[in-house]
């Protein structure tokens, strides 16, 4: 699946506010290697360089054009295109940072305790992941790609989102390997401009992409009308013609 780094940007500071709130949430410490995987167009990653000034901060991502918009933005970081089920490096790191994308990599079971097993001794695996599957926004996404001719092209973009344990799920996966976890769910409330429109603007950034991507020009134009016409009836637009959007977001921050 492609990412673009100009759409995802676009709603940049709603984005990187969660990344803000789970980077706080580290314990305090001597931090001398950090890394962010699904760094994306390197948001993320200023945050980390900010935060743990004099650390080696790197970041890694699936996307070309993600890695391509995060090296313009922070030339003295290193940033490598890969995919986190496969990534070999041990490290040690004494942060491991992951906003908003392991909802994209299978098997948490396995994957976490692997991360923890690549940080130093007393470091953190900080994850926050988007806890909205069963959202109208998503649960629409489903019903459209449903109802269709892209139907059978559709048929599998659904499952490329892996559905998240619960908080006690996650704690338990955590806690057989780490010596402190702390779990905690948010759900933020974004304003958005343009009402109806600009809740299909901030997932065709994200959430959409699989639903778009296998379909051509003529579908997909199709399909985000009729995905536009279902938001409306779910998110009324408020008085000033913007919608509040409703994003609950799942995190957690593992200590080894």
């Amino acid at each position: 699946m492609s990412w673009s780094a100009k759409q995802y940007v676009a709603f940049e500071d709603e984005r990187t506010r969660p990344a803000r709130d789970l980077l706080a949430a580290i314990p305090a410490g001597d931090v001398r290697s950090a890394i962010d995987i699904g760094c994306g167009p390197g948001n993320s990653t200023e945050l980390l360089v900010e935060r743990f000034a004099g650390a080696t901060v790197r970041g890694l991502d699936s996307s070309a054009d993600m890695i391509e918009a995060a090296r313009k933005r922070l030339p003295n970081v290193r940033f490598d295109v890969a995919d986190i089920d496969t990534w070999n490096d041990n490290g040690p790191f004494d942060v491991i940072f992951a906003n908003a994308v392991l909802q994209w990599v299978p098997d948490h079971a396995t994957l976490l305790p692997s991360l923890v097993n690549k940080l130093a001794p007393g470091g953190s695996l900080a994850i926050q992941m988007p806890d909205n599957i069963n959202e109208h926004s998503h649960r629409l996404m489903r019903e459209v790609a449903a109802d269709g001719p892209w139907t059978g092209k559709l048929a599998n973009a659904a499952g490329q989102r892996t559905d998240i344990e619960s908080a006690s799920g996650y704690y338990s996966i955590l806690k057989a390997c780490c010596t402190r976890v702390d779990v905690w769910r948010t759900t933020y409330h974004h304003p958005l401009a343009g009402g109806a429109s600009g809740v299909v603007e901030w997932f065709k950034g994200s959430g959409l992409r699989p639903f778009l991507e296998p379909l051509n020009e003529a579908e997909r134009a199709q399909y985000l009308k009729q995905y536009q016409t279902a938001i409306e009836k779910a998110y009324p637009a408020l008085s000033d013609g913007s919608v509040l959007l409703p994003f609950p977001r799942l995190f957690m921050v593992a200590t080894r």
